[in-house]
C-alpha cells in the first residue's frame, strides 16, 4: 500500500529537482518495455510514454521521472546511484541495470557458482555505483563446507556483510529484509539459478517462475528475462535482475581502487608515475609479489580488472564518438540537400 512518495523511496534529493517543472507529477519506473514504461506513483500503477527525442532505452528500473497529465514523461530526474555495465557481445554499448538502488545484494550459491573473481567484479560495480553491498550465499546444502566459503567472501572486504541463507527459510529471509527496510531499495545481481527470484518471491509474496539447476554443470537456467521493481512485505523495494553470465565492467576505476586498496596504495609508491606494474624497475607492486607480501593471484586479478575496465571504457567512448560524427554528417547532408533545392 503506497500512502506517500516516501514509501516509494522519494527523498529531498529528488524533491529539489522538481522546482523547474512544478506541474510534473513524480513516478518511479518499475518496468521498461520497448515502447512504454510501467511506473508507480501516489495514485498507484500507471503506464508512461516518451516523446520521439527520448527512447525508452534511456530509462531504467528504479528511475524517478516527472510526467504530465497525459502520462508523457517530461523529465528524468538525476539518479542518486546507477548500476550499469558494458552490454554483452561485441557491440560497444552501455546497458543500464538499475537506478537509485540503496543496497546491492550480490548473490552466489555454495556450489560451482562460487567464484572469488566474480564476487570482486560485483563489489567493484557496487562501490562505483554508490550502493551498499551485501553478499548472499545460497544453497548451503550443496556444499560440504559453506563456512569456508563465507570466510573467503568475508576476506574480500571486512566491511561487507556476508549472509549464508536458505532462500525458502522465513528466518533467513528476515535477515535479508533487515538490510533493506521500508522506503529503501535493493537489487539482486548474480548468475542464473543462484536463487535471486526465489529470494524475491519470499520477500515480496509474489510467485514469479523459478527454474532448476542443470545437473551436468550446476549452472542455472535463465528464467527472469527482465528487471522489475516490486514491493517487499516489510515496506522496502527489490529489483530482481536476469542472470549475468559475464559482467563486463565499465568506468569503475574508483570501485576497483577501493576494492584493491592495498595494491592501490602500493602503486602510488612506484618509482615511475606511469608504471605498468610489469617489468619496470622500482615497481612497488611487483616488488611486493617478489617479497611474498602480496598474493600474485590477487595482483593478477587487480591488473586484469584495470585493463578490462580501461578497454571497455575506451571502446564505448569511441563508439559514441563515431555515432556523434555520423549524426553530424547526416545533418550536414540534409542541410546541403535543402540548400541545393532552394537554388
Amino acid at each position: 500500500m503506497i500512502s506517500s512518495l516516501k514509501d516509494l523511496g522519494w527523498s529531498p534529493f529528488f524533491a529539489r529537482q522538481t522546482d523547474a517543472i512544478p506541474d510534473g507529477t513524480p513516478f518511479r519506473i518499475t518496468t521498461v518495455h520497448r515502447d512504454r514504461l510501467t511506473a508507480l506513483g501516489q495514485s498507484g500503477k500507471t503506464t508512461l510514454t516518451t516523446d520521439a527525442q527520448r527512447p525508452t532505452g534511456e530509462f531504467t528500473v528504479g528511475d524517478w521521472v516527472l510526467a504530465d497529465d497525459t502520462g508523457c514523461i517530461l523529465e528524468l530526474l538525476e539518479r542518486q546511484t546507477l548500476i550499469q555495465r558494458r552490454a554483452a557481445g561485441t557491440d560497444a554499448r552501455i546497458q543500464l541495470v538499475a537506478a537509485n538502488v540503496d543496497v546491492l545484494f550480490i548473490v552466489s550459491s555454495c556450489n560451482n557458482d562460487f567464484n572469488i573473481p566474480r564476487l570482486e567484479r560485483y563489489l567493484a560495480l557496487s562501490y562505483e555505483a554508490g550502493c551498499f553491498p551485501v553478499i548472499i550465499l545460497t544453497k548451503a546444502d550443496l556444499s560440504e563446507d559453506s563456512r569456508d566459503l563465507v570466510r573467503q567472501a568475508e576476506q574480500l572486504d571486512p566491511a561487507v556483510p556476508v549472509l549464508c541463507v536458505d532462500a525458502r527459510d522465513a528466518g533467513d529471509l528476515s535477515l535479508v529484509a533487515g538490510w533493506c527496510p521500508s522506503g529503501k531499495t535493493g537489487a539482486f545481481v548474480g548468475s542464473s539459478g543462484v536463487g535471486k527470484t526465489t529470494l524475491t518471491n519470499g520477500l515480496s509474496g509474489q510467485h514469479a517462475a523459478t527454474g532448476p539447476m542443470r545437473q551436468d554443470d550446476a549452472k542455472g537456467r535463465h528464467v527472469t528475462t527482465s528487471r522489475t521493481l516490486v514491493g517487499m512485505k516489510n515496506g522496502g523495494w527489490i529489483i530482481d535482475t536476469p542472470g549475468m553470465r559475464a559482467l563486463q565492467l565499465l568506468d569503475v576505476q574508483d570501485g576497483i581502487d577501493r576494492l584493491f586498496n592495498d595494491i592501490t596504495q602500493l602503486a602510488m609508491t612506484c618509482k615511475f608515475s606511469d608504471c605498468q606494474h610489469d617489468t619496470e624497475p622500482g615497481c612497488a607492486v611487483t616488488g611486493a609479489v617478489a617479497q611474498g607480501t602480496l598474493d600474485p593471484a590477487r595482483m593478477a586479478r587487480w591488473d586484469k580488472l584495470r585493463r578490462e575496465d580501461r578497454h571497455n571504457s575506451e571502446s564505448v567512448a569511441q563508439s559514441h564518438a563515431r555515432g556523434r560524427a555520423f549524426g553530424r554528417m547526416v545533418r550536414k547532408a540534409v542541410k546541403d540537400k535543402k540548400m541545393r533545392k532552394k537554388r
